[in-house]
């Protein structure tokens, strides 16, 4: 599912394929993935305006034009997609943005679970986005410590919540609790100063990582390329990665480098 790493992608799209570019057509194919804004209403607001470079928020992506905000949720299947205007579209074309020079950027999405919002002012947009806590790229490693030390559940289900730092996923929070030798269920209120500093520091060493790929890497000196293996086996100490739901989400991890506290 796309996370900051895969939005960061979609916003290096918009940016070189839109930025300076008037939208001559807006084309709705699929009216379900259109939140609060109706297939006219997008028409009205975006036909003639020219795109201003694309800002990308945690998960979101915000399309600035000279005059609304087009932002993009990609949900669980979402992706932005350069093409000619003239190439054939794909079953999950959604909405396509035709721009002046004869290309288009294609929302593609499978299952529809997020979309696209107008927002009229930057109030508005702010709105849309709502709560959200810093850009985990954008925190630092005291802060990114500090924002989790007041949280009173378990540790997988703090780095999934976008009011605490915005942008990390399923695949991010694992391999983030992986590396830092974490139990995704251990209490967030219960880590000692050392361990927070580890966890923010793997945080930021995760994303280095996967921002320039623009997805999670599934190399294999990470957990992400072994997770989906039932038998896999971890790629540090070579013992049986375990495999569960924690925080209502698929968990892998590995039992040995992340002994669960509450054994």
């Amino acid at each position: 599912m796309p996370e900051l790493p895969d939005v960061e992608g979609f916003r290096r799209v918009l940016d070189a394929c839109g930025t300076g570019h008037r939208v001559v057509r807006v084309e709705v194919a699929d009216a379900g993935v259109l939140r609060d804004v109706t297939t006219a209403r997008l028409r009205r607001g975006l036909e003639g305006r020219r795109f201003r470079a694309a800002e990308r928020r945690g998960k979101w992506l915000l399309g600035r034009t000279d005059g609304p905000t087009v932002l993009f949720h990609f949900g669980m299947t979402g992706r932005l997609v350069p093409a000619d205007a003239g190439a054939p579209r794909e079953r999950w074309d959604r909405v396509a943005f035709r721009l002046d020079d004869g290309r288009e950027l294609r929302f593609r999405d499978q299952r529809k679970l997020r979309g696209i919002w107008l927002a009229p002012t930057d109030e508005d947009a702010e709105r849309v986005i709502g709560g959200q806590g810093p850009d985990a790229l954008a925190v630092g490693d005291g802060d990114f410590a500090r924002r989790l030390a007041g949280r009173r559940g378990g540790l997988k289900g703090a780095l999934l919540d976008q009011s605490v730092v915005a942008g990390l996923g399923n695949l991010l929070s694992d391999e983030i609790l992986w590396q830092a030798r974490l139990h995704p269920a251990a209490r967030a209120d219960r880590l000692t100063a050392a361990e927070r500093r580890r966890l923010a520091a793997a945080a930021h060493r995760v994303l280095a990582d996967a921002v320039p790929a623009g997805h999670v890497p599934a190399d294999t000196d990470g957990l992400t390329g072994h997770r989906r293996d039932r038998d896999g086996t971890c790629p540090r100490c070579g013992g049986p990665l375990a495999h569960g739901r924690i925080a209502g989400r698929s968990t892998a991890w590995c039992p040995h480098c992340q002994p669960d506290p509450r054994a």
